[in-house]
């Protein structure tokens, strides 16, 4: 993990992969991967499953070991993973890394190119 992205994982955010990890049966362990969505062209979404599938460790908080696939290493530095909940329910948002905007849904970013 030392060698891999500089991935934040808030406390709030590690009690909630602990609890899925756990009800999925795969005590500690979640995947996480970016996903072309349709936010429009060039965002890129979280999605993150129960266990290690095929990624290699980027973070690990309170318990929770975070993987992820390597080639998508550049793209996941920098970022945070924090999660809300309300009456209404929750979900994961991330924190965009510096050169990188969020999406208006809290659940994606884009690469901004310097120029912009």
């Amino acid at each position: 993990m030392e060698n891999g992205p500089r991935l934040g994982i808030t406390p709030t955010a590690a009690a909630e992969l602990g609890r899925q990890a756990a009800f999925a049966g795969t005590p500690g362990l979640m995947h996480l991967d970016l996903t072309e969505d349709t936010c429009g062209e060039g965002w890129l979404h979280v999605r993150l499953r129960p266990g290690p599938c095929s990624g290699v460790p980027v973070s690990r908080a309170d318990g929770v070991t975070l993987y992820a696939p390597v080639d998508q290493f550049d793209l996941l530095s920098g970022l945070i993973l924090n999660y809300y909940g309300d009456l209404s329910g929750g979900g994961f948002l991330i924190s965009a890394p510096h050169g990188a905007e969020s999406c208006a849904c809290g659940g994606g970013f884009r690469l901004v190119a310097k120029d912009e």
